[in-house]
């Protein structure tokens, strides 16, 4: 043992003596990263401002909330539900906050609205609502509304809806300039990005795809995790979402991936999170 530690110290001498240290460091493999993998954030979504999609959330979210009110559907903040929905919320929104640097700057907001809807969404620039109906039809536990919630929050954190009007932004740029699609990612009117973003999605309704669906499932595990919530919730969650939608068409002809698909993803990924939550709970 002590011929390898002095063996060590001359290689350490000799990297130092010759200026190759740097390089032996820069070789070394990366520390893993703990949780889940799902890559960076879409290049589509680049090209809409962020500033303008989250602008025009704000108003939609002002505009559903008033007529929620009106219709005396909105919870007062001594709603017993309401606090709790806020107090999961207390303890995910810290754990979103790496996931993207804007969300620190976000004017997050947690509200319930009384509606049989099983339903939820976080829209950009963290505004979060919960329909009544999911709660009560569900009876979900406070580890499943963490994974509802996470997974709302996720959709926003890793700008799905700016992804799609990107998207749609490079269909219709490129179709006006002949189809050139690869010539246009980057090169659309910016015009069109902006009116785009403006007016041009209705954030309340806007459907993700597949892909979206799950990587969201899977890094709304992770922040309910880092916050002491339970993720294998995720598994009975699921379970009753897939009871509750027996009526739902074949996976193939939905933008929303199948209760056993979703089920087997977070079982497949639950190593990956189980320590996090060990950890946040002790």
């Amino acid at each position: 043992m002590k011929h390898e530690t002095l063996s060590c110290l001359r290689c350490l001498r000799r990297w130092l003596a010759w200026g190759l240290l740097p390089l032996a460091l820069h070789t070394l493999p990366a520390l893993a990263r703990e949780g889940v993998e799902v890559g960076k954030n879409s290049a589509f979504s680049k090209l809409v401002p962020a500033e303008e999609v989250e602008n025009s959330a704000g108003q939609q979210y002002g505009q559903l909330l008033a007529q929620a009110r009106a219709k005396h559907a909105l919870a007062p903040s001594e709603h017993p539900q309401l606090q709790r929905l806020r107090a999961v919320a207390r303890k995910i929104i810290p754990q979103a906050l790496s996931w993207n640097p804007r969300a620190r700057d976000w004017q997050w907001e947690v509200n319930l609205i009384g509606s049989p809807q099983i339903n939820a969404f976080c829209m950009p620039g963290g505004k979060i609502a919960f329909y009544s109906g999911i709660l009560d039809k569900l009876q979900l536990s406070d580890d499943e509304v963490a994974m509802v919630m996470g997974h709302e929050v996720a959709h926003a954190l890793r700008e799905h809806a700016r992804e799609r009007m990107g998207k749609s932004a490079v269909t219709q740029g490129a179709a006006r300039i002949g189809g050139v699609l690869a010539a246009g990612i980057f090169g659309i009117d910016p015009r069109l990005t902006d009116t785009l973003a403006r007016g041009g999605a209705n954030l309340l309704t806007l459907e993700f795809s597949r892909e979206d669906e799950s990587e969201a499932d899977l890094v709304g595990m992770e922040l309910a995790a880092r916050a002491g919530f339970d993720p294998r919730a995720g598994v009975t969650l699921w379970q009753k979402m897939s009871a509750a939608n027996k009526g739902a068409p074949p996976q193939w002809l939905s933008t929303h991936p199948s209760g056993k698909t979703r089920i087997a993803d977070i079982e497949k990924n639950l190593p990956r999170v189980l320590p996090l939550y060990e950890r946040a709970k002790n």
